[in-house]
């Protein structure tokens, strides 16, 4: 028994506790691909610039029948960088009749990339919730994580949104994503959302609405760059050590359902990034052209050690944290 299922199994009050199943589904996330204008140390589906895993326009229709058929969703755009597939702003225009809500990951230097300049516009005029990467409010330490001069153009991006209205107006939501810089977990959330907020306007003018921390999860590029320092043994540890019954209930592979690049189906974007794909009864792997929301509920869904990221200190999810939780970090931020 992996780590993670022994945890759960230990602190769970019940035998029916002690496996985790889907619920209602409130978010239908798709991951567009790995293509992206920037290569992160922690990018867990090991996106870049050569990219080749591109959702085609098949597939994102789809997408639109499931949201057409399982109206009332909120829709979760992600990648790589989503902005850079050629279907994008399709499937944002024909998917806002039928969602409540339509979020966009943004890394925020795509905005500069040829041809994108007109992203704050249509972020605009389709009434899009930002959610955009931006791990410090301190320069060396962002471009460290994400490249040479990422925070820069960050910085830059930021005034261009704010300047079209997010986070100024209510309607233009801009949210902030942390995640550690390295083999730790994320410190307590209120407190560095006040210190985001307070660094970030007092030094360069920035607003934003909300901080969102992520804890790493230990896959692909970052499990790679743990291993190459010797750090996986004890980052695994910290993520043991720091498990946290009480977030479980609120794990995010409840309520979402993660969409790959072809249409493959998974529990969330973590298990996507593993090939921990959704299957009927036959072991056969399902597409979102083969199932309905409610067909998916009561689900067991597929667990392994990554998960331990989810359970750790505060819990943390694609919304960030999940519950008061463990005093996990008592380090700066960054």
């Amino acid at each position: 028994m992996n780590a993670f299922l022994s945890l759960l199994e230990t602190h769970s009050a019940t035998e029916a506790d002690s496996d985790i199943r889907r619920g209602e589904l409130t978010t239908l996330q798709i991951n567009m691909g790995n293509l992206c204008n920037q290569q992160c140390l922690h990018c867990h589906i090991d996106a870049s610039p050569h990219g080749e895993n591109v959702m085609s326009r098949e597939v994102v229709g789809g997408i639109l029948r499931f949201l057409a058929r399982n109206e009332g969703l909120i829709l979760d755009i992600t990648g790589g960088a989503p902005e850079l597939n050629p279907h994008f702003e399709y499937l944002i225009r024909s998917a806002r009749p039928f969602v409540d809500e339509i979020i966009v990951r943004s890394n925020l230097t795509v905005l500069f990339e040829p041809g994108k300049e007109h992203l704050p516009d249509f972020f605009k005029e389709c009434g899009i919730h930002l959610i955009c990467s931006l791990p410090c409010y301190t320069e060396g330490n962002v471009d460290l994580q994400r490249g040479s001069g990422v925070f820069e153009k960050s910085v830059r991006a930021l005034h261009l949104l704010n300047d079209f209205g997010f986070a100024r107006d209510d309607r233009l939501r801009l949210d902030l994503v942390y995640n550690p810089n390295g083999p730790k977990l994320p410190p307590k959330h209120d407190d560095l959302e006040k210190e985001y907020k307070r660094v970030l306007d007092a030094d360069y003018g920035i607003e934003f609405n909300k901080l969102i921390t992520i804890t790493n999860v230990p896959i692909k590029r970052f499990r790679n760059l743990l291993e190459s320092q010797g750090e996986y043994d004890r980052y695994m540890g910290l993520l043991r050590s720091s498990f946290n019954p009480a977030v479980v209930e609120n794990l995010m592979c409840r309520t979402f359902l993660s969409v790959g690049y072809d249409g493959t189906l998974y529990d969330c974007d973590f298990n996507q990034a593993l090939g921990l794909a959704l299957t009927d009864e036959t072991g056969n792997i399902l597409t979102i052209d083969q199932v309905d929301a409610y067909e998916l509920e009561g689900r067991e869904v597929a667990l392994d050690e990554h998960c331990l990221a989810c359970t750790a200190g505060y819990g943390s999810s694609c919304q960030g944290v999940l519950a008061d939780g463990q005093d996990s970090s008592t380090q700066p931020c960054c």
